[in-house]
Formats: C-alpha cells, structure tokens, sequence
C-alpha cells in the first residue's frame, strides 16, 4: 500500500491558504478516485481506496504542519511499513505557481513539515512532490506569505498547479519516479493540461 500524504494545517482558518495546496491535492485525488476521506486516526483523516489498480491510502495530518513527522510515525509504525512506501505533497514557494516537481529524497528546503517528517522519521528517503505556491513578494515574512491566501488572479494557476500534481501522483504509482521526474521535472517532456471548470474544496 502507498501512503500518499498531503501537508496543511486543520481549521478553517488555513483553508485556502498556500500552505495547504497539499490538503487541496489530496482532495482532488479523493474526488478523481472515488475515495472517501472519512476516517480518523494517527492524528489523521484519511481514507483508502485505489489510484492505477494499486492500494492506496490518502491521508491529511491533523497535528498541524511543524508536526506533520509525528501523525506519519504512527501511521507507518502501526502498518509496518517503510518511509519509501511514502508519497509527500507540499508547498513550495522555490517554484512559480502551477509548477510541480517530483523527488525521490533530499533536504527540508526549510519546509517545516519536511523538516518534521525527515525528524520523526530520521531520514529524508521519501518521495515528494513539490507544489509552487510561488516565491514570497519582497517584505514579506516567509511564515506570513505561506499562510496567506490565493489571490483571484492566481485561481486558474492554483487549479492547474493541484491538477499537475494530481497527475504526477498517478504517474508515480503506475509508472514509478524515474517516468514522472522525466515527464514533470525540466527538461521532461510534457503537454500542458487545461485546468478544470472548478477547484478542489478542502473539508
């Protein structure tokens, strides 16, 4: 089974924000897949079902995000599983709104909730993909800007951005990381796909 698990905070107060594109992607995979997200444990909601044939499980930390490590601790401990059965969606203000970006291991990046996962679970051996939420405007505070909201002129950017990322999840799980890195990644080869008519809602 792979555990695909998307970074935010709960409360509606986070709804929106460029910190929880990871939650907005898990819900767009949910609503892709036919997968419910109605169960609660591990600090968690998530819900199982299938992506590509294979088993999989959709999962959005309730710790918020600087402790993100501690609900996937306990989500792996209590399936025996490994941090390479992992799949890690999160916001990247490196990268332009819509941009997406698949990595098999690396740093934090100075992404709290990498930072807390690569703790919790001592090692940073995980898949990712990496979502641009776009770079912070000169004066702000880095933690200001992730935790503010979309502007409506970056609507069709964010939609697209969560869709990509869709994507590349169910190109991870039928293909495998070397084909999406190549297809997502520059110098990949790939079409742009138009947005949908509406946006994920977070719930």
């Amino acid at each position: 089974m792979r555990i695909i698990i998307g970074l935010g905070n709960p409360e509606r107060d986070y709804k929106g924000t460029r910190h929880n594109i990871g939650f907005e992607t898990i819900n767009k995979l949910a609503y892709d897949h036919n997968i419910e997200i109605n169960r609660a444990k591990f600090r968690a909601h998530f819900g199982e079902g299938r992506i590509v044939g294979k088993k999989v499980m959709l999962v959005k930390p309730q710790t918020y995000m600087n402790l993100s490590g501690e609900s996937v601790r306990e989500i792996l401990a209590f399936y025996k599983l490994e941090p390479r059965d992992i799949l890690v969606l999160y916001d990247d203000t490196a990268f332009d709104l819509g941009q997406v970006r698949v990595r098999e291991r690396g740093s934090d990046g100075g992404h709290n909730g990498i930072k807390s996962l690569i703790y919790h679970l001592e090692t940073d051996e995980f898949a990712r993909v990496r979502i641009g939420v776009s770079a912070k405007p000169p004066g702000w505070d880095l933690a200001e800007y992730v935790l503010s909201r979309f502007k409506k002129f970056e609507f069709d950017d964010m939609v697209y951005g969560i869709t990509r990322a869709g994507h590349a999840v169910e190109m991870i799980i039928s293909d495998g990381m070397t084909a999406a890195m190549n297809k997502f990644n520059p110098g990949g080869t790939t079409q742009a796909t138009p947005p949908p008519e509406s946006p994920p809602r977070d719930t």
